[in-house]
Parts: structure tokens; sequence; C-alpha cells
């Protein structure tokens, strides 16, 4: 029995022990193995043992009580949850013995989640799901999920883009208070008939587009004038239905985008507005907003005005057969052909102007899924950029650069998109390349307009035998919305926008409420800058969804063909480079996927000087073409597809051994 000298000693040994404690709010970050670490506000980070990690997830905010531990270390134990933000989530079903788990496709969540039997929803071993959190593990480290949608398994046509539209939080269907929003328009509005709307139906518009594509957001028309032509785009005009603030209005700021996956796709509109009310088609009178510009002889875009009006689409071309009918292969367009000779030679004056004087993006091999029955990859095409596309591009710059003009001239806040090119940090690095690799343009300044443009076809016209064009991509900037004009760097151009598909993008659709509003003289509508972030975060998330569905089609049309001839070999191009290893397109199909140098036994280095990677036996460079087998897809890399190197493949020729002298000099 202890005397009370000993329960003294025990009691203030335990006092200091509490008071070496500290508790404090955190959020828990989790790594691939079963720790994490307590992040505090202070911006500590305090490592959390694997037992306390079982009763939190990811992400979690909790409370924690830091105490020291061995060596002089100190560890967290989670005492309280705060808040869980892991609600919904996808994932896989597995099973071990009767017990039914989900896997989640998160990245730093690797535990299976148990789903009790009333909340498995049907699910069988290998569905694809989207969960729910059911039970949170702070108590017991036993966390429970239930199943909220099977979406399908391996043998489902399609599960890769459900999978993905899932994954990444596509809305697929729209809130009842938008469908009522949707209903209203269609009764009340009669955008046709409002005053200040010019009647522009005498005009022979016509559209040219995919043969399937229903949701026509432009329309085309072009006369010669004493100095060259007068060029008229016509383009949708769903800001007619839907009224600013409403719901239906949230839920396409909401979306952001139309997202196309192949096979299928996640229209912003309703297709009620974007199909039929809206869509330019053929023989119908629709509400567009129309520019008119003034191009002259020397493809130089002049005077544009914008207008609010009433077209008449003549007829609806596909690309296929306008493409045929300028080429001289086809004569079946000859009722169209004032305007299409018109529109074909305005194509011309502006696409020599933008070669000369500007940037044009070089065109590289196209390719063509064509899916079966399943929606999976049956074969791939290569194709080539109609002449066709190219002119109904051609008529989509000069329209965008005319909004961007006008929005800027005006003081609106856009958005724009704006390109910095070489990035601000980088210049000097920039300065250092072009002075080993193209010193006749060192001089120049990379940050002004004429200064990358002339750098820029130095490097594209380069007699080198470095790809110095692709090796200089490392040091540019992306192209980026802002309420504020400025250099569109990658066209050589002072101000850009997009207006000419407000059916299937956002951000058009807020140019045409700014274009429309300044042209019923109101003051320009504000664009907060966050609702820019917001939209550049969906866009990438869209991004994202469409990228992941694609890997996981092309690796699975890659493993059809391994399988069918075990042990083949493909040839491809490296595209991208760095320090761990390197991307492949394959030159049969354009597909991509990843060499990983780093578990190879030999040690690479990396030159960014020379885009190369060099071994003692081994060099691989931009551009250079190699020869790789297929191995496999990384889920958790989004099913990027994962290429080994064929043997011998990028060996460097031998040296050459010197000739000793006769002489013995």
């Amino acid at each position: 029995m202890l005397n009370q000298d000993s329960l003294a000693q025990l009691k203030g040994l335990k006092t200091q022990m509490e008071a070496e404690k500290e508790r404090a709010e955190a959020v828990v970050k989790g790594t691939q193995a079963r720790y994490g670490f307590a992040v505090l506000e202070d911006g500590r980070e305090i490592f959390i043992p694997p037992d306390e990690m079982l009763k939190a997830f990811p992400e979690d905010r909790v409370q924690v009580c830091i105490r020291p531990a061995k060596d002089n270390k100190t560890v967290a134990d989670i005492e309280k949850l705060l808040d869980s933000p892991l609600a919904e989530f996808t994932g896989r079903c597995v099973r071990k013995g009767k017990a039914f788990f989900v896997q989640p496709d998160l990245p730093q969540l690797k535990r299976w989640l148990f789903i009790p039997p009333h909340a498995r929803n049907g699910v069988k071993e290998g569905d694809y799901v989207r969960c729910a959190i059911l039970r949170h593990p702070i108590r017991d480290g036993k966390p429970q999920a239930k199943i909220l949608t099977v979406l399908g398994n391996d043998d489902t046509p399609g599960v890769e883009n459900l999978y993905c539209m899932a994954k990444y939080g596509l809305a697929t269907d729209w809130s009842q208070s938008a469908k009522k929003d949707l209903e209203t328009c269609l009764e009340a509005a009669n955008p046709l008939a409002s005053e200040g709307r010019r009647d522009l139906t005498a005009l022979e518009f016509i559209s040219i587009d995919a043969a399937k594509t229903q949701d026509i957001d432009d329309a085309l028309y072009a006369e010669v004038s004493a100095d060259g032509w007068t060029l008229y785009v016509a383009i949708a005009d769903p800001t007619a239905y839907i009224a600013p603030g409403s719901q239906l209005h949230r839920d396409v700021a909401a979306r952001g985008t139309s997202v196309y996956f192949h096979g299928d796709i996640v229209p912003m509109l309703p297709e009620a507005l974007s199909q039929d009310t809206c869509a330019l088609s053929e023989g119908v009178d629709r509400p567009a907003l129309v520019c008119r510009i003034a191009v002259s002889d020397s493809g130089e875009v002049g005077e544009a005005e914008f207008m609010v009006a009433t077209i008449r689409s003549r007829a609806k071309l596909s690309y296929y057969a306008v493409d045929r009918y300028l080429n001289g292969q086809a004569d079946e367009l000859m009722s169209h052909a004032s305007p299409l000779e018109a529109l074909y030679q305005v194509y011309r004056a502006l696409r020599a102007r933008r070669e000369t004087l500007e940037l044009v993006m070089e065109d590289r091999q196209e390719f063509r899924w064509v899916l079966d029955d399943n929606k999976q990859i049956d074969h791939i095409e290569p194709y080539e950029k109609l002449l066709s596309q190219k002119l109904v591009e051609e008529c989509m710059v000069a329209t965008n650069r005319c909004a961007a003009h006008f929005l800027a001239e005006r003081g609106a806040p856009g958005p724009f998109v704006r390109h910095a090119g070489f990035r601000s940090d980088r210049l000097d690095e920039t300065r250092k390349f072009l002075a080993m690799h193209a010193p006749e343009v060192a001089e120049l300044d990379p940050a002004t307009k004429s200064g990358y443009r002339t750098i820029m076809r130095a490097l594209g016209a380069s007699g080198s035998s470095l790809p110095l064009r692709g090796m200089v991509n490392r040091l540019l900037t992306r192209a980026e919305l802002s309420t504020e004009p400025g250099l569109h760097m990658g066209m050589a151009l002072d101000a850009y926008t997009n207006c000419t598909s407000p059916l299937r993008k956002y951000m058009d659709f807020l140019v045409h409420l700014q274009i429309k509003g300044l042209l019923g003289g109101d003051d320009p509508a504000s664009t907060d800058p966050q609702d820019l972030a917001r939209l550049r975060e969906k866009l990438q998330n869209a991004r994202s969804a469409t990228t992941e569905a694609e890997r996981w089609l092309a690796s699975r049309y890659l493993q059809r063909l391994v399988d069918a001839e075990p042990g083949r070999s493909f040839r491809g191009t490296v595209a991208h480079i760095n320090s761990s290893g390197f991307s492949v397109r394959l030159d049969d199909n354009g597909l991509e996927g990843f060499v990983d140098l780093r578990k190879d036994p030999e040690k690479f280095s990396y030159d960014k000087w020379t885009a190369s990677l060099t071994s003692t036996t081994r060099r691989f460079q931009l551009e250079q073409s190699v020869e790789v087998h297929f191995t496999g897809a990384d889920p958790e890399a989004g099913f990027l597809s994962l290429f080994s190197l064929v043997e011998g493949c990028g060996l460097k020729p031998p040296k050459e051994k010197k000739e000793k002298d006769p002489a013995g000099a």
C-alpha cells in the first residue's frame, strides 16, 4: 500500500504529464502509409500514429492532444471530431469472405470501408459505385459506407464515362427549380418580337459543323466589298431566354461548360434550349448576336459592329461536304456557291495575315476514335484537319478578337483570355536558353509581343538538330481568364476573348451578357474575379474527368491489342520529358503513356538545356523515336498507360576506336 508521500509523488507526476500536453484544433493529412499528420493553425505538423489514424479520414478537422513521445518527439492523439468534409465519393466494391467493402477512389484514403448488409443497394463484387459515409470511425476506428448508386462493372457499356462523371461530380440532371425556370422562359420569352433586334433574315447564312451536331451555335455569311469582304458571324443567343440570377442561370454557371466524352455528352444547357430553341437550325428564324467584320484584301481585321439580330440559316452543311466542295471534289453545294466562295476567300486572307504577322498553332497529326456498340474503342484512324474546319476556325478567331476589342475599349470586365508567354520567374532561364540555342534572337525582349513572336518563329524555323520549339514549352505559362484585357502572346494579339460558343461554354455566355448590356446602353456588368477563379476550377475539373475516361478507354484498347498479339511492341515519339522519365505518343494511334526510368537499373541524369535523359549506355531526347511495350495502366494516376522500353531502345552509338599511329607517335 502506497504511503502519503508516494501518492503525492504520483499525483505530481500526473500533473506534470498533463501540463506537458497541448490541445489544439488541426486538419488531418493522410499519407500513402497508415500514419498521418495533424496540421495545426500555426503551421506545425504533428505526427499521428497509425492506431490514431484509424479514427479519422484525411481532411477531417479534429481536436488533438499533443504529447511527448520517445526520442524527444511529439505525437498527436485524436480526441474529438469537429468536422468531416468527406461525404460522397466513388470507389469499387470488393469482398473478403462474406463481407463487402468499398475501396475508395481517394488519393490519401487507402483503407477499405465496410458496407453493412442493409446499405448494399444490390451491389456486387467488382461494381463501380457512388457511396456516402454511413458511420464515422471517430469512436472505434471502424467506419461504414452505404451505396448510393451502382454505376456498373467492367462489362457495362460506357462505364468509364459514367464513373468519371460521378467521381468528378459532373451534374447530369437539372434541379427542379431550374426545370421550372426553363418551362417559364420557353412559354414567356419571345425575343424575336423584341424592339431593337435587327432583321438579317435576308442574308444567306449557312452553318458548317459536324454532321451529327445539333447544338449549332454559329452561322456564317460573307460578301465582297469595295476593298475586301464583309464577314457576318451569327452566334446563338441563349441569354435571350435565361434570366440573370434565375436558378437556371445559377445551374448553368455551376456547370461552366459542356463536357464531351467519347460516346457521351454532359451539356451545359438543357437540350430544349441548346438543340431546339436556340440552335441556329436550318430554315427557322432564330435570335442571334451578330458580328459584322470588315476584312481587307490583305486579311486585316478592320471595323467591326456587334448587333442583336434575327437570322435564318439557309443550310446545315457538314465539314466533310464543304471540304469536298472547296477542294473541287464535288459540286452538290453549288446552290450555296456565293457565300462559300466568299467565305473561302476571307479564310485565305485572314489565315495568310495571321501566319505572316501573328502566330498560328502548328497542326499536328489528329486521330479519330471509332467506338463499338459497347462504347469501347473499335479502332483509331488518323485524319488531317479539314480545310472547312480551318475556315470556320479563322472566322471564330476574327470574331473573338473583335469581341475583346469591343469590351476593352468600353472598359468592360470581360472576361478576357490572356497569355503572358514566358513565365516571369523563368525569364533569365529563357535568355540563357536562347543564348545557347538561338543566339540570333537572344537579344530580343521575350516579355514583349514583338519579341515573343519573333523568338517563337525563329525556334519553329530553326535548322537545329534539337527540337527547340518543343523544348521551350516548359518555360511558358498557360492561358488564364482575367477581368482585364491583356496580351495573348500565344496568338500575338493585344487582346482576346471567347464569345462564339455560348451554348457550350459559360465564359462565352458571360461575354454575351457584357456585349448585349453595352449595346443596350447599360453600364458594364461586373465580373467577379472569384467567379472566374471558380470557372477555372470547373473547367479544370471537366478536363480531368474527360482525360481520365479517355485514358481508361485507351488502356483497355491497348490491352486488347496486346492480348491478341502477345509481345507486341509499339513505335512512338517522346512527347514530354522530365527527370523521372518521359511520355510517349504512339505513331499509329496518337495514344500516350509514360516510361518511368526511376526504377531502371541504370541511373539517368536529366539535362533541361537539351531536354534529354542520359545514362551510361542510353540517351533519350524530346521528339526522339522509341519502341515500347504496353505494361498496363495505373488507376491511382487516372489510368495513365504505362510503357516499358524494348530491349536495345535508346542505345548510344558505339564510340569509334582511334587508330594507332603506325609510326608510334
